[in-house]
């Protein structure tokens, strides 16, 4: 299994349209074949910033989820409203 970790600022002016976005990516990225998981969440005092964590079935399946339209959308979508480039990282699960 492969685990990936994101946290997405947006502008704090831009939280609701950010929310609309991740909302969104977060429905169809969980349709993809190969998602084990893929959870939202937003920071309490920063309706702003939101963190996803992943599960996929293998790296591959990651990198794929990366290529697809409705990521696309949500980065041509975002682009705009970020208030700090994203950080995306893979993690081992330990425990």
């Amino acid at each position: 299994m492969h685990h990936v970790l994101a946290r997405i600022t947006f502008k704090p002016e831009a939280a609701a349209q950010g929310l609309a976005i991740m909302t969104e990516l977060s429905a169809r990225s969980r349709e993809e074949k190969n998602c084990v998981s893929y959870v939202v969440y937003r920071q309490a005092e920063a309706p702003h910033v939101f963190q996803t964590v992943e599960a996929w079935t293998d790296k591959a399946a990651a990198d794929a989820h990366m290529t697809t339209p409705h990521v696309g959308a949500a980065v041509a979508a975002a682009g705009p409203l970020f208030g700090a480039p994203p950080e995306i990282l893979a993690w081992t699960q330990l425990a």
